[in-house]
């Protein structure tokens, strides 16, 4: 079936902006309807419905605003989202636009990427509430069937007992209420005993549902929510019940369920009027070509027996009960994802205002120029750290949305199983001293090497890190483990944390999902962290894995990853370690970067390792220094300003004596292209940042 497409209303006095709007809304393939002025977009209101308006601020005749006040007075209209678009930052419009119940407010030039995920949110929404009219027109529709069919109907009973079903069936979309009043349908008219079984979503049973006349006359109920709490010996009969496939008489329905497990079905061992069966009928509940559960209908004492006109009947309810439980459960299905979405979208507002507030306080201490220096050192201290942490909100996102895509690239190579440890425990480190916890590593004495991408699956490994953080109280303990079994490798990431709950371990991997295990909300998150971690191990052929005791009680994520084989395994330096400082005889060495921490960071380790050290921070500065200098290894940064690290690398061979000096590119890329292009500009060795002390070792090493 091919899904209806959604309209999207564009409005925009200029025609160029307007063609410049459909392209970019191309890609979400949806019905682009373009007005260039607000009377033209009014009149595009009046006949149909639109997911979302993108609203040119400023037009001629009747602007943005006046057009939005409109469009919020007519009742069609009235709660159609409206995204505003103007190339004015001024607080005063964006604060005039919200007012009218604007939903957002886009500044120009416009990024495609942020426009298609923002309009993509409302087409969403839109289509999702499409469906939900739809299926109550769809049981609407029912109704009528089952109003006229039942007119229809020869005999007063059928007439009377398929309205009442109708009624019963079609008055809830509450999937537990659809299923309790189905049993009490079902009882006394149709049986003296029914139980209607549920699958789970492995085909085992799951919720039962019986019901039954008692010795008096009166109704039992009894809801069984997992098998589990069967009595002795039912479970055989409930799992036969569910293997039905067509409607099925019992010819010795004593065989399939005694009269002692009637009696322990039911509360309170009632003598029951139906503990003797003498006729039962199998029934499969079965919508959209999907086995949904079974139901069984007995007869005991009451004396009466299933004629051909009941078994008709049954079958047409059972078709009924089957259709409203289906719909039941969609509609949780979708108000589930519905409110996964509302609290994705209320989490990322909650964690994009977070860093926002102390950035807005830090720049206004910047701007009153009375404020002290170390304020200002506090306030750009805080800007930076917040700023940080969007930066990794929205990488998390884009991630998210890049492997949904399919347009995440790996870069696969051998690696040093340990050097990924390494990198990810470097980068959650701060994390971990911020709340003083403790981590420990656990490395093998073997060299565990795999194949992957090393950026991706340090990333992973930070992730868990992370995780283990978060939900682990100040002064916990945290273990990252990497050990050999058999082909695979497996990293251990374990905390002492609060645990997660058992029902969570299966979805805990899950988009959007997040468990509140009540530690700290202010850690906040958007529920895409282990969603990348379970897609990046899957994209290297790996699978991860959640345990957890319960609450309080720690938990555990396992990597499993392919460990490379023997003749695959290329010859790595280092067995596996990460030294600590490097080995070897004093050396003069000139860094330059322009990143300032990176380069003291860098010089402070070499100085530690006994090497006498120089920095700077662009190329011609780097020239100069050279000639008095004269380094014996030179550790280049290629993204310099200005003069770039190519073309200082070209000049710097070229000077007297420098010939011989060992020069190192330092870049975050490391493609086969980024290495031709360091080899071609004089480079002997090219680093990819974070650089690692094994690889500086070997240019040190080889420089002597």
């Amino acid at each position: 079936m091919v899904e209806d497409k959604a309209n999207i209303l564009v409005v925009d006095d200029l025609p160029e902006k307007l063609l410049a709007m459909e392209v970019m809304l191309e890609e979400l393939g949806q019905n682009v309807v373009s007005a260039q002025s607000g009377r033209e977009a009014l009149r595009r209101l009046l006949d149909q419905d639109f997911a979302v308006i993108l609203l040119d601020v400023n037009m001629p005749d009747m602007d943005g605003f006046e057009t939005a006040a409109l469009i919020r007075q007519r009742k069609r209209s009235a709660h159609t989202p409206i995204i505003f678009l103007t190339a004015y930052s001024d607080e005063m419009h964006a604060a005039r636009g919200y007012s009218l119940g604007a939903v957002d407010y886009i500044l120009a030039p416009v990024v495609p990427d942020v426009l298609r995920t923002k309009v993509k949110v409302f087409v969403e929404l839109f289509k999702m509430h499409a469906q939900i009219r739809r299926q109550a027109e769809e049981r609407v529709a029912l109704a009528h069937e089952q109003a006229a069919r039942a007119a229809a109907e020869e005999t007063a009973r059928r007439t009377r007992f398929l309205a009442e079903a109708s009624k019963v069936l079609t008055s809830s979309l509450d999937y537990e209420a659809t299923l309790r009043a189905l049993a009490r349908l079902l009882v006394p008219y149709l049986a003296d005993l029914s139980i209607i079984t549920m699958a789970d979503e492995h085909g085992a049973p799951g919720k039962i549902e019986l019901a039954c006349t008692g010795a008096t006359g009166n109704l039992q109920v009894r809801t069984v929510a997992q098998p589990g709490d069967l009595p002795q010996g039912a479970l055989p009969a409930i799992e036969r019940l569910l293997a039905t496939e067509q409607l099925e008489s019992l010819p010795e329905p004593a065989q399939w369920l005694p009269g002692e497990q009637v009696r322990d079905l039911l509360p309170g061992g009632d003598e029951a009027a139906c503990f003797d069966l003498t006729s039962a009928l199998f029934v499969p509940l079965q919508a959209r070509g999907r086995s949904l559960g079974a139901m069984a209908l007995a007869l005991g004492n009451s004396g009466r027996q299933y004629s051909a006109d009941d078994l008709a009947l049954i079958r047409d309810l059972a078709g009924r009960a089957a259709i409203a439980l289906d719909n039941a459960r969609l509609y949780h299905d979708i108000q589930e994802g519905d409110r996964l979405k509302n609290e994705f979208l209320s989490m990322l507002a909650h964690e994009l205002r977070n860093p926002l507030a102390p950035i807005r306080n830090a720049v206004q201490i910047l701007k009153h120029s009375k404020a002290r220096e170390e304020e200002f050192e506090w306030a750009r201290d805080i800007i930076d750290r917040q700023l940080l942490q969007l930066v990794r909100l929205v990488d998390d996102l884009l991630d998210v949305s890049r492997i949904t895509r399919g347009k995440i690239i790996l870069q696969p190579e051998p690696l040093n199983a340990a050097a990924v440890v390494a990198r990810a425990v470097e980068t959650s480190r701060p994390f971990l001293d911020a709340r003083s916890q403790i981590l420990t590593v656990e490395m093998p004495q073997e060299t565990v090497q795999i194949r992957g991408d090393e950026t991706r699956l340090a990333q992973v490994l930070s992730n868990l890190l992370n995780n283990a953080a978060k939900f682990t109280p100040e002064g916990g303990r945290i273990w990252i483990t990497l050990e050999r079994a058999g082909d695979e490798a497996l990293l251990r990431v374990r905390d002492t944390g609060i645990g997660i709950p058992a029902e969570m371990l299966s979805t805990i991997f899950d988009l959007f999902t997040q468990v509140d295990r009540s530690l700290d909300r202010s850690q906040g998150g958007l529920g895409i962290g282990l969603t990348l971690v379970r897609r990046l191990v899957e994209m290297h052929g790996g699978s991860v894995e959640a345990h957890s005791a319960g609450l309080n009680q720690g938990s555990e994520f396992i990597v499993r990853l392919p460990v490379l084989k023997q003749e695959q395994t290329p010859s790595l330096a280092g067995n596996g370690s990460v030294p600590a400082r490097l080995i070897g005889p004093s050396q003069r060495v000139l860094i330059v970067d322009d990143n300032v921490d990176s380069a003291e960071s860098l010089a402070v380790l070499l100085r530690q390792s006994g090497h006498e050290v120089r920095t700077t921070h662009d190329g011609p500065s780097a020239l100069d220094l050279t000639s008095s200098y004269r380094p014996e290894v030179v550790l280049l940064d290629i993204g310099l300003p200005g003069m770039d690290g190519y073309e200082v690398a070209r000049r710097l061979k070229q000077q007297p004596g420098m010939q011989a000096v060992s020069l190192a590119a330092v870049t975050g890329y490391g493609q086969e292209e980024d290495r031709r292009r360091s080899r071609e500009a004089g480079f002997d060795y090219h680093l990819v940042k974070p650089v690692d002390l094994a690889a500086l070792q070997e240019v040190f090493t080889k420089s002597c």
